[in-house]
């Protein structure tokens, strides 16, 4: 798929707004993930809570940085071994590379991008296959949360648990 570099920037700034609130979203699920329940896991075959954060904080990173730079970096990160540190790097690095994103120009977010030898795509739709991945594994740690004593937040309007804390207040 070819792009000019006036309809890439077009779907670039057209897509952030989505992308910052589904940030924020995220950030109200990875921080309702119990912190002493992190190693739950609903069945041996899937990530634990922690390993799961980890997945959707570093992934997010790696995407939209790679988006900005014109190409992927795999170089590992340091992994976080707790949540608080997953909360925490995940707003600090989404900050910087929202910064980033932001200020691409149209050239950039037209330029074609390798990602692993499998797809070869202007930079800009990896903001929206990175949305989509996130928003696939926000659902699944979502799932965990009541399982693990946790509290489901308000993620396209109000949860039950929401729901029941806003009438807890009056």
């Amino acid at each position: 798929m070819d792009l000019k570099p006036e309809q890439a920037l077009f779907l670039l700034h057209s897509m952030l707004p989505t992308v910052e609130r589904e940030h924020q979203t995220t950030v109200r699920v990875l921080e309702a993930v119990p912190a002493d329940q992190a190693d739950y896991k609903p069945d041996p075959n899937s990530m634990s809570a922690l390993e799961l954060s980890w997945h959707i904080a570093s992934a997010e990173d790696r995407f939209l940085a790679s988006v900005a730079a014109g190409a992927f970096d795999f170089t590992p990160i340091e992994k976080r071994t707790t949540m608080a540190d997953i909360v925490t790097y995940y707003k600090e690095t989404f900050a910087k590379n929202l910064a980033a994103l932001k200020a691409m120009t149209g050239e950039q977010a037209a330029k074609i991008v390798d990602f692993r030898g499998m797809m070869q795509l202007p930079a800009v739709s990896f903001v929206t296959f990175n949305n989509n991945h996130i928003l696939h594994h926000r659902g699944q740690l979502s799932v965990y949360l009541r399982p693990m004593g946790g509290k489901v937040p308000a993620i396209y309007g109000e949860s039950y648990d929401s729901k029941a804390a806003k009438a807890a207040q009056g």
